[in-house]
């Protein structure tokens, strides 16, 4: 049970908007997406979801094409949270993650009236549930659309299928607590209930204190992929962006990387 990429790759004309991605993603991972800005992070979260087809190359779930996949099943085994989802209609925030439940209609869970509350308080915006999403600020918004996310896969797959949480960014409207309260919850998710975890991130220190696995992206260069300490190392990190950094340990020997 396996999210794959092949050789992926996305052109637009003559521009390389991606390139080239060979990685195996594993359910009960979670895997940072990191790189500098236009290495096709977003783009490359586009091709996991299904969104866009790879311009060469091929993306696998468990071994075939994922485009062959029916959208309707593809998402009631996977959700994205993108970086800006605009509401159109004036819903509250427990209808906004109601949402995540469309794709379960058909054959809903026997806990259904409790998933949408379980979902916000996980990602701590139950007490915004009667709000209008158009009222929340940028963090808000972006906890809420975390926890429609988690609402449409907040159980397992009867037929035992793997679960993805595609996430773009989802720290970057947040604040220092609640950068950390998101990834640990995605990362408890990870282990505890098996799902694949994919993250964009740009503060390689949270993929490194959160993250199992690095992809990490640079503009027109093969990508990079492995465990977070064998792929965010300071020789490749300084090769990337042209920053300075070493190792440091804090007081409980945790590593972390120190930039300057």
């Amino acid at each position: 049970m396996t999210l794959a990429l092949r050789k992926a790759e996305v052109r637009a004309g003559p521009n390389v908007l991606l390139a080239p991605v060979t990685a195996t993603l594993r359910p009960g991972r979670l895997t940072c997406i990191v790189g500098p800005n236009g290495a096709g992070k977003s783009t490359l979260v586009s091709l996991l979801s299904g969104a866009r087809r790879p311009d060469a190359g091929e993306v696998l779930l468990d071994g075939a094409p994922l485009q062959g996949v029916p959208l309707e099943a593809l998402a009631r085994r996977r959700a994205v949270m993108l970086q800006e989802s605009a509401v159109a209609f004036d819903f509250s925030a427990a209808e906004v993650c109601g949402l995540g439940r469309y794709p379960h209609r058909l054959q809903p869970s026997r806990h259904e009236d409790r998933i949408v509350a379980e979902a916000l308080a996980a990602a701590s915006v139950a007490a915004l549930a009667s709000r209008s999403f158009a009222t929340l600020s940028g963090g808000e918004k972006a906890r809420v659309q975390l926890a429609r996310a988690l609402a449409q896969v907040w159980e397992p797959d009867p037929a035992g299928a793997s679960r993805w949480l595609l996430l773009d960014e989802p720290t970057a409207a947040l604040d220092l607590r609640h950068q950390h309260e998101v990834l640990q919850r995605v990362r408890a998710l990870a282990e505890e209930e098996g799902v694949g975890v994919v993250a964009v991130l740009h503060d390689v220190n949270l993929a490194l204190r959160y993250g199992d696995d690095a992809l990490l992206l640079a503009a027109g260069r093969d990508a990079r992929f492995g465990t977070v300490g064998d792929v965010l190392v300071p020789e490749r990190i300084r090769d990337v962006w042209q920053v300075g950094c070493e190792w440091v340990r804090d007081a409980g020997g945790r590593a972390h990387l120190l930039f300057g």
